[in-house]
């Protein structure tokens, strides 16, 4: 008899258990796997710099695409403004012509002022495992290992 009774008790104890494991609707909390909000620290924009590349700017843009694109603006608008005062056809090649060399010199200045100076490219693991890219003028003490948040597009260390 107090074998069955300590069964009993034993399945009784188990039971209770098993129920305590259990979440009710609502709570949110007991052994359950899903995530919950409330105390969650996990940053979905952080991660860990694991590569920074030294890039310099306009390295994609060949050399010559300024003057190119200068000459042609320039040809462009000396031969309208030529043809809008009254010039002769003769006036107006010359005009086009003074219009290229000048766009193309200009152009160049340009595209050589805006290829000054190095971006970096940060390669960065985040926490769900996903690689991001940015590229941003200076780095602000970030290396690689760091630990940083990715706002705006740019990396920050966190």
């Amino acid at each position: 008899m107090n074998i069955r009774l300590l069964g009993a008790t034993a399945l009784t104890a188990a039971l209770a258990t098993a129920g305590c494991a259990t979440t009710s609707p609502g709570y949110g909390g007991g052994y359950s796997s899903a995530p919950s909000s409330y105390g969650n620290t996990t940053c979905r924009e952080c991660g860990t710099v694991t590569r920074i590349e030294t890039v310099a700017r306009g390295q994609n843009v060949p050399n010559a695409t300024g003057a190119v694109l200068g000459g042609i603006v320039g040809a462009v608008a000396g031969h309208e403004i030529s043809d809008k005062t009254g010039g002769s056809k003769g006036n107006q090649n010359i005009a086009a012509a003074a219009g290229a060399v000048g766009g193309a010199v200009a152009g160049n200045a340009i595209q050589n002022r805006v290829q000054e100076g190095t971006t970096y490219r940060v390669t960065v693991r985040m926490e769900d495992g996903n690689l991001r890219t940015v590229q941003q003028s200076d780095l602000a003490g970030i290396r690689e290992g760091s630990y940083v948040q990715i706002s705006g597009g740019r990396a920050a260390l966190r």
